[in-house]
């Protein structure tokens, strides 16, 4: 675990967010490349990337503070509680509108946003742990099991490193997608990239520590189920339109 990164003329620089920071750099740099093979300017991609990440992390906030509102305290607005999904949202939105601004095809964009978007979510889950943010998981006696005493949000008793078996499954998805990508572009693409996220986030909660939601499942796995859901319902129905799944 390590919070604090370094300091700059005494300003502590931590870890949570230079991670993601470099989510941002990375995954604005991989989609830059993406465009340059699909004959777009990467330019367009640093763009898109800049406002993705700001609406996304505003997106992301209001999740939090919504799905907080019985505890809400003023350290609630001001700590460091996002919520993927929330972001998820506040991004799409982002690429909707900077995509219609630069008339971009939405499809192909979000084929090409699909693997830099699993390895800047990689990234970003390796600063909460170090960052010991809380996301970890359930208490356990295995020999990989860590306990966060100076973290954000600390505990002595050994867990879950949920973290990085999510920043883990984030680069195995980046690679699948990468794989995927040899042969399709477009919504096939980022329908896999729901499918393998939601299912990631789906089993990752079996040692997390949120509370069930509804049929004994978090709300994480209800919205992991739905990602799962829509992402199958794209890549079918565009995998069988070729001419439709670059557009």
């Amino acid at each position: 675990m390590w919070p604090v990164l370094f300091t700059v003329f005494g300003v502590p620089i931590q870890s949570y967010g230079a991670s993601k920071a470099l989510a941002a750099l990375v995954g604005a740099y991989l989609l830059g490349k993406a465009f340059q093979r699909l004959g777009y300017e990467k330019e367009q991609a640093h763009s898109l990337v800049l406002w993705a990440t700001v609406w996304g992390f505003v997106g992301a906030k209001v999740y939090f503070v919504l799905a907080n509102l019985d505890r809400l305290t003023w350290h609630t607005l001001g700590s460091s509680g996002f919520v993927w999904y929330g972001g998820l949202i506040g991004g799409t939105l982002a690429v909707v509108v900077m995509t219609r601004r630069h008339q971009l095809p939405l499809g192909t964009v979000a084929g090409a946003m699909a693997m830099p978007l699993s390895v800047a979510y990689g990234i970003g889950r390796i600063g909460c742990f170090l960052a010991g943010d809380g996301t970890y998981g359930k208490p356990t006696t295995l020999p990989w099991a860590m306990a966060f005493p100076n973290g954000a949000v600390p505990t002595d008793i050994p867990v879950h490193p949920a973290q990085l078996y999510e920043a883990l499954g984030a680069f195995v998805i980046a690679g699948l997608l990468w794989t995927i990508g040899q042969r399709w572009q477009g919504w096939p693409v980022f329908g896999a990239y729901l499918v393998l996220s939601g299912l990631a986030r789906l089993l990752v909660e079996f040692v997390r520590v949120n509370p069930p939601f509804v049929l004994g499942l978090t709300e994480a796995q209800v919205l992991g189920i739905a990602s799962v859901g829509v992402g199958m319902t794209l890549a079918w129905y565009y995998s069988r339109r070729p001419i439709l799944a670059r557009s």
